[in-house]
């Protein structure tokens, strides 16, 4: 039986939630945050986005991680050391699943999985407890900068996993800060297995973020569903459109909620009216897509360097290792 600790703060989440929605509402161009789109439905639409046909992204690590785990846990250089392995937006864990299988009962170490969600880590928390016979396993919920303070507060050697692509949500700007914000947090000889989708075609990738079934556009939407539920908005969702771009120079999938007519929302929580002209968009993502070029300059500085890396076989997305030097 897995002995589980969660950490939460829900009420900091919310204050934050409210925060969020007045700056970005405010601004002259408007946007939401991703990251809340998750709530249990929200949640609950991802894996669906995790399993449509167009969204490759999965697939893609899934094959590293099925195919790659006993490469990866050599290329970790733990030996018999105690060790931390911790998972920053651990989502439901199916990946992350193939490579603890293999880590279990041949090494010591405990499983710290992160997320903002505290349904997925209550799912995650489930499917440990049946599927895999880990000593230790302490869950935390909050934003990945709030906890990763927490990262060195022991002697034990680090393997950081940052999987899915979650760094593309972040700007090259926020990414470089996230980087090296991480990068103190570790000792010499602590790893990051960082998992990046790659540029492409830009047909493959537009098509992951604008599903023919509508999940992507609906996942997109709970946001406003979440301000209406719990901060007493009253966005019409059928006056949103989902409209999602990819800018191949940049190298950036983004998606927008585009208003489709003029309108004015009212927030009860913020006593507070939004106005919107027909066509004004609602900025709410953005997935960076990397090359080994990018990724350096997003590290410099950080001390950090990259030491191999494990691709699928379509060469879609990598697993880059890199190492505190």
């Amino acid at each position: 039986m897995a002995i589980l600790r969660n950490q939460v703060s829900e009420i900091e989440l919310d204050d934050a939630f409210l925060k969020d929605v007045n700056a970005g509402l405010s601004a002259p161009s408007k946007w939401l945050s991703s990251k809340y789109f998750y709530d249990e439905l929200g949640d609950a639409l991802f894996v669906k986005i995790m399993h449509m046909p167009e969204y490759y992204l999965t697939d893609a690590e899934l094959e590293i991680f099925t195919g790659q785990a006993d490469a990866m846990i050599a290329s970790f250089g733990i030996a018999d050391q105690p060790f931390d392995l911790i998972e920053l937006g651990s989502g439901d864990g199916t990946k992350t699943i193939q490579l603890l299988k293999k880590l279990a009962g041949k090494v010591p170490f405990t499983y710290r999985p992160v997320d903002i969600s505290m349904y997925a880590l209550e799912n995650l928390k489930e499917r440990l407890e049946k599927e895999v016979p880990l000593a230790e396993v302490i869950t935390m919920q909050g934003e990945y900068f709030q906890v990763l303070e927490d990262i060195g507060a022991n002697g034990n050697t680090k393997v950081v996993l940052f999987l899915g692509s979650n760094m593309g949500n972040l700007s090259d700007k926020k990414a470089h800060a996230f980087i090296q914000k991480l990068a103190r947090c570790f000792r010499k000889g602590d790893k990051l297995l960082l998992g990046l989708d790659l540029k492409k075609d830009p047909s493959v990738i537009l098509s992951a973020y604008n599903d023919a079934a509508g999940i992507t556009r609906a996942f997109n939407l709970n946001v406003l569903t979440r301000i209406n539920r719990e901060l007493g908005g009253n966005f019409d969702l059928e006056a949103f459109a989902h409209t999602p771009e990819y800018n191949a120079e940049a190298g950036a999938a983004e998606s927008y909620l585009t208003s489709l007519k003029k309108q004015t929302v009212t927030i009860d929580a913020l006593e507070k009216s939004f106005y919107f002209e027909e066509g004004e968009r609602i900025h709410t993502e953005v997935s960076r897509k990397y090359d080994k070029e990018t990724l350096e300059k997003i590290i410099e500085g950080s001390g950090l360097r990259v030491c191999t890396g494990f691709s699928d076989s379509r060469s879609y997305f990598t697993d880059f290792l890199l190492e505190k030097m």
